[in-house]
């Protein structure tokens, strides 16, 4: 078993690796009367098997159904006796069970979080039903227009590579899945090398150690293996037609730094001058001044190989190619004009806002902690981020723009009652 401690500025952060490759993490957080708590699996959606697209999701579901020791009621009602928060979800490359607990209830919130991940059993009956559940759960994000064009863009700009697979699955893989498959799938992935346990708040390292000790022991060693391929984005113009909509909804994006690059924050900076907020270019050209939409913003998703920055926009149909034209407009100046240094300025002290306000919960420093285990190795001081933030200038981000907004990269998604309605790459010259 390997111990460290690990100095990050003022955080107090432990790390220990069972002999089964399980990684544990915590931070104290004296001054709380909560620990929050995760059981983090290092895969998600884009490392499955097309034909089993979606089971990380159906099997993240299933471990509520009931396990060898709990029915699904007595999780439910365990969970409420002890006044904390149970929850999970699934996402491109991960998956989470997490807790959070006032600090007297570690070690019963412990062995219900632990028991839902070591021993779910898939009974036949709540496979079904499950499938019930999620076939809704698909349907109900297909009504949503917000959620579909992000779907519908994601697919097409990673195009046949799982990156580009939905979450959830589609409506025949999920009715595919059964006992063996969420088996076979479970043996293979719940393994000690590919699960961190993360825990913060008013905790001592040793004590919780001690208890996942006893529950996570005998679980069996290994890694999983990763989707190796990075995906090649594709810069296509998709306009999809869905007549029950008022609102055309309207996604522009291009290929973005990886999550651990180096200029990572400048790609931060970058998104958070062009659509962070309500200050930002877009917010105030589209919105605040031309009224052409309530929704307008933009968003930096970065994974282990690849990312992208992505403009978000509900209009009318007939403000479209105004909304393209001013987005594009934007690209253009913050590839040929320096951002003032007051706007950048402004931009960096509301990133650190967001950044340091968010660490402040003992939930938020947990899934800091592994993600920062699981994509970079190292535990950034709150001390360092605000330093690295204000390291970027004013020629890092030009630079990042002539990098990224070119004319070749941009992709559009629409989504909407669109007859009548073109997109062209001539209006998408950067």
């Amino acid at each position: 078993m390997t111990k460290t401690l690990v100095t990050a500025g003022d955080r107090r952060i432990q790390r220990t690796t069972l002999p089964n490759g399980l990684t544990v993490l915590t931070e104290r957080m004296e001054h709380l009367r909560s620990i929050s708590m995760g059981v983090w699996v290092k895969t998600g959606s884009r490392d499955e098997r097309a034909e089993v697209n979606g089971i990380s999701h159906f099997v993240e579901h299933m471990v509520f159904k009931g396990t060898k020791n709990r029915t699904a009621q007595r999780i439910a009602r365990e969970m409420d006796s002890l006044g904390g928060n149970l929850d999970a979800f699934t996402g491109k490359e991960t998956v989470c069970f997490n807790v959070k607990v006032l600090d007297e209830h570690l070690e019963p919130s412990l062995d219900v979080l632990s028991d839902l991940v070591l021993n779910p059993i898939f009974a036949g009956e709540d496979i079904q039903r499950e499938q019930g559940v999620i076939l809704e759960e698909i349907k109900m994000d297909e009504d949503n227009p917000d959620y579909l064009v992000h779907e519908t863009f994601m697919q097409n700009f990673w195009k046949d590579h799982p990156l580009g697979k939905p979450i959830l699955g589609t409506k025949d893989t999920v009715r595919s899945f059964d006992h063996a498959t969420l088996s076979d799938f479970y043996g293979g992935h719940f393994r000690g090398g590919n699960l961190v346990i993360t825990a913060a708040g008013n905790l001592q390292h040793e004590r919780l150690l001690d208890l996942i000790l006893q529950r996570f022991e005998g679980l069996a060693g290994g890694e999983t293996a990763l989707e190796a391929a990075t995906p090649e984005p594709r810069s296509r113009i998709v306009l999809k037609q869905k007549k029950a909509l008022e609102q055309v909804q309207l996604v522009m994006g291009v290929p973005a730094p990886k999550i651990a690059d180096p200029s990572r924050y400048c790609g931060f900076l970058l998104n958070t001058v062009l659509g962070g907020g309500m200050s930002s270019r877009l917010f105030q050209k589209v919105r605040e001044e031309r009224g052409m939409a309530y929704s307008i913003g933009s968003e930096l998703n970065s994974f282990r190989d690849t990312g992208t920055l992505c403009v978000y926009a509900g209009t009318s149909k007939a403000n479209v190619s105004q909304v393209i034209r001013l987005t594009i407009e934007e690209f253009r100046r913050l590839k040929t004009e320096p951002v003032p240094e007051e706007e950048l300025q402004r931009a960096k002290d509301q990133l650190k806002g967001n950044i340091l306000l968010g660490l402040e919960s003992s939930s938020s420093r947990m899934s800091n902690l592994a993600r920062q285990e699981m994509y970079f190795d190292h535990f950034f001081s709150t001390q360092e981020i605000v330093e690295n933030i204000e390291r970027v200038t004013v020629e890092d981000v030009q630079l990042m723009a002539q990098s990224l907004f070119t004319t070749e990269a941009v992709a559009v998604t629409v989504l909407g009652n669109l007859p009548g309605l073109k997109v062209t790459r001539d209006q998408l010259v950067c």
